[in-house]
Protein backbone atom coordinates (compact mmCIF):
# COMPACT_ATOMS: atom_id res chain seq x y z
CA UNK A 1 0.00 0.00 0.00
CA UNK A 2 1.24 3.47 -0.83
CA UNK A 3 2.30 5.68 2.03
CA UNK A 4 0.00 8.64 2.53
CA UNK A 5 0.56 12.02 4.12
CA UNK A 6 -1.89 14.61 5.33
CA UNK A 7 -2.08 18.03 3.70
CA UNK A 8 -4.29 20.72 5.17
CA UNK A 9 -5.66 23.89 3.68
CA UNK A 10 -7.59 26.81 5.12
CA UNK A 11 -10.53 28.10 3.13
CA UNK A 12 -13.24 30.67 3.84
CA UNK A 13 -16.15 29.34 5.89
CA UNK A 14 -18.57 30.39 3.14
CA UNK A 15 -16.75 28.20 0.64
CA UNK A 16 -16.91 25.22 3.00
CA UNK A 17 -20.63 25.78 3.51
CA UNK A 18 -21.19 25.92 -0.25
CA UNK A 19 -19.14 22.76 -0.76
CA UNK A 20 -21.20 20.98 1.87
CA UNK A 21 -24.48 22.15 0.38
CA UNK A 22 -23.46 20.83 -3.07
CA UNK A 23 -22.05 17.61 -1.68
CA UNK A 24 -18.54 18.34 -2.92
CA UNK A 25 -16.09 15.73 -1.67
CA UNK A 26 -13.18 17.89 -0.57
CA UNK A 27 -10.51 15.20 -0.55
CA UNK A 28 -11.39 13.96 -4.05
CA UNK A 29 -11.44 17.48 -5.51
CA UNK A 30 -8.17 18.50 -3.87
CA UNK A 31 -6.42 15.24 -4.77
CA UNK A 32 -7.50 15.60 -8.42
CA UNK A 33 -6.45 19.26 -8.54
CA UNK A 34 -3.02 18.45 -7.09
CA UNK A 35 -2.54 15.51 -9.47
CA UNK A 36 -3.51 17.71 -12.43
CA UNK A 37 -1.11 20.45 -11.35
CA UNK A 38 1.80 18.01 -10.99
CA UNK A 39 1.02 16.46 -14.37
CA UNK A 40 0.90 19.91 -15.99
CA UNK A 41 4.31 20.77 -14.51
CA UNK A 42 5.76 17.47 -15.76
CA UNK A 43 4.45 18.18 -19.26
CA UNK A 44 5.96 21.67 -19.20
CA UNK A 45 9.30 20.21 -18.09
CA UNK A 46 9.19 17.62 -20.88
CA UNK A 47 8.40 20.34 -23.42
CA UNK A 48 11.42 22.32 -22.27
CA UNK A 49 13.61 19.21 -22.50
CA UNK A 50 12.19 18.53 -25.95
CA UNK A 51 13.08 22.03 -27.11
CA UNK A 52 16.65 21.53 -25.87
CA UNK A 53 16.85 18.21 -27.69
CA UNK A 54 15.40 19.77 -30.82
CA UNK A 55 18.32 22.19 -30.92
CA UNK A 56 20.84 19.40 -30.48
CA UNK A 57 19.20 17.14 -33.02
CA UNK A 58 19.08 19.92 -35.59
CA UNK A 59 22.89 19.95 -35.54
CA UNK A 60 23.12 16.23 -36.30
CA UNK A 61 23.21 14.88 -39.84
CA UNK A 62 21.47 11.71 -40.92
CA UNK A 63 24.90 10.16 -41.33
CA UNK A 64 25.67 10.87 -37.66
CA UNK A 65 22.45 9.16 -36.63
CA UNK A 66 23.12 6.12 -38.80
CA UNK A 67 26.69 5.88 -37.52
CA UNK A 68 25.52 6.08 -33.90
CA UNK A 69 22.91 3.37 -34.41
CA UNK A 70 25.45 1.14 -36.14
CA UNK A 71 27.98 1.61 -33.31
CA UNK A 72 25.34 0.79 -30.73
CA UNK A 73 24.28 -2.39 -32.55
CA UNK A 74 27.89 -3.50 -33.05
CA UNK A 75 28.67 -3.06 -29.37
CA UNK A 76 26.10 -5.71 -28.37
Amino acid sequence: MKKRVTVSVKIPAELKESMDSYGVQTSKVLRKALEDEVMQRKVEELKKDGEKMKGLLAKMTIEDVVKSIREDRDSR
